[in-house]
């Protein structure tokens, strides 16, 4: 093992260092003279009294390269010496990655030691040939009854979570990485609160850490960095798939890797656009979605990104175009919240688009007659409720008030109560629910 580790040190060794010098630094961009960099390689500068600084190419200007640090940039000033490392992003990867908590950059930060690495991967790697792909043709049981039963997830299904603030995303990707059956987990929590990451770690997680590599950027570390995580989670869900593993990625949160990103080309003056966010975020989207799902391998990476709503409107520009590139959508409700229906999934406002694929033709019409009885419900909720509606009036209403409770029931479920794919099935069925039409007990 140290001969490979020696052998590698001598052949990413650079035995000719070009450098150069930094001439201005404004905001978050570094400008730079008499070095040659190309976008997205990487360079060192260093500051006057502190250790160097990482940075990557972001643009040109002038004949001045730009360039974002991956660190602090204090002690940074006119003349500070640029060194180019002669490489692009990249970082290398081993299956001891896993249980481990690593940083943007990924280093580890849980305090367990180094980790051992074989394998190099560019961090910025093109999507797969969309004609090499597999069809998604399994599901992937997540332990939650809500989404097993109703919004079934095809493994290399990416889909977005949609919310407010504290209406439970954090819990819900809790309840998944502890009870899927994908093999491995990669949980990136981007731009999170410092004090909410050991909070998920033993309160969300716990025993699913083991299974898992969890990447923390929080919120007060540099947008580069923050957008870096995002890709670092990506680059190794993809690592982990290409040895014929079956991933689950869970990102939190996808609204802060665009707002890191948005901080990033307003610094290298893009115009801004819709809600100030400049093009460049609208192109980067796609970008880092469209590498999960399958592959040619027996491999796939099923994604789920949250997606945080300003005053849950679930329209904003970054939920929209999120909406449009992913593979369906799962809505978080305040007022079911409220109420203490967790997880506190709107089944109407919510759907699966692979889900007609993978599933049985009697569990697609069990679940489409749930949701036509919800929405029964929900349509004429008020005059139920103040005693309006009278019974016998309508019979479709009749059967919504008699069969919501049990619904309502088997859509809440415990935070620690794990609930397999076939448990899930047969708790729908235990509802007994009949087709609207012929009247016939629908049965998976």
């Amino acid at each position: 093992m140290k001969l490979e580790l020696l052998k590698n040190a001598v052949n990413e060794a650079d035995p000719i260092k070009v450098q150069g010098k930094v001439t201005r630094v404004i905001g978050l961009v570094i400008e730079g003279v008499g070095v040659g960099l190309n976008i997205g390689e990487l360079c060192r500068v260093f500051p006057s009294d502190r250790k160097p600084v990482v940075c990557e190419v972001v643009g040109f200007s002038e004949g001045k390269v730009l360039m974002m640090p991956l660190g602090d940039t204090r002690g940074l000033g006119p003349g500070s010496r640029i060194e180019r490392l002669g490489h692009r992003a990249r970082v290398r990867l081993s299956k001891e990655f896993l249980g481990r908590v690593i940083d943007g950059l990924g280093n580890p930060i849980d305090g367990l030691g180094p980790i051992k690495r074989e394998a190099d991967y560019d961090l910025y790697r093109e999507a797969p040939n969309p004609l090499l792909r597999r069809r998604i043709e399994k599901p992937l049981d997540v332990g939650v009854k809500a989404i097993n039963g109703l919004l079934t997830v095809g493994a290399g299904q990416r889909l977005g979570i949609f919310a407010g603030s504290g209406v439970g995303k954090s819990v819900l990707m809790g309840m998944m990485a502890r009870s899927t059956t994908a093999d491995v987990n990669v949980i990136a929590l981007i731009g999170e609160r410092g004090r909410e990451v050991n909070e998920f770690l033993d309160k969300d997680l716990k025993e699913g850490l083991k299974n898992s590599v969890v990447v923390v950027v929080t919120s007060d570390q540099p947008p580069l960095l923050r957008v870096r995580g995002a890709f670092l989670a990506m680059t190794i869900a993809e690592y982990f798939m290409d040895q014929d593993e079956q991933v689950l990625l869970l990102m939190d949160s996808l609204t802060r890797f665009a707002m890191a990103q948005r901080e990033i080309g307003l610094a290298v003056g893009e115009p801004p656009t819709t809600r100030a966010y400049p093009p460049s975020v609208f192109g980067m989207l796609p970008k880092l979605l469209e590498r999960s799902g399958t592959c040619e391998g027996a491999g796939a990476i099923t994604g789920f990104y949250t997606v945080l709503v300003e005053g849950d409107d679930i329209n904003d520009p970054i939920a929209d175009t999120t909406r449009a590139i992913l593979d369906g959508h799962i809505v978080l409700s305040r007022e079911l919240a409220g109420k203490g229906h967790f997880p506190a999934i709107d089944i109407m406002g919510s759907t699966s688009r692979c889900m007609i694929d993978i599933v049985p033709e009697a569990h697609a019409r069990l679940a489409q007659r749930t949701r036509t009885i919800l929405a029964t419900h929900k349509q004429n909720e008020d005059l139920i409720n103040i005693g309006a509606y009278k019974d016998g009036a309508n019979q479709e209403i009749d059967y919504a008030i008699a069969t919501t409770p049990a619904i309502n029931n088997f859509l809440t479920q415990w935070i620690d109560e794990e609930v397999d794919y076939t448990e899930s099935l047969r708790a729908m069925n235990e509802l007994n629910l009949k087709d609207g039409a012929t009247g016939e007990t629908i049965q998976i």
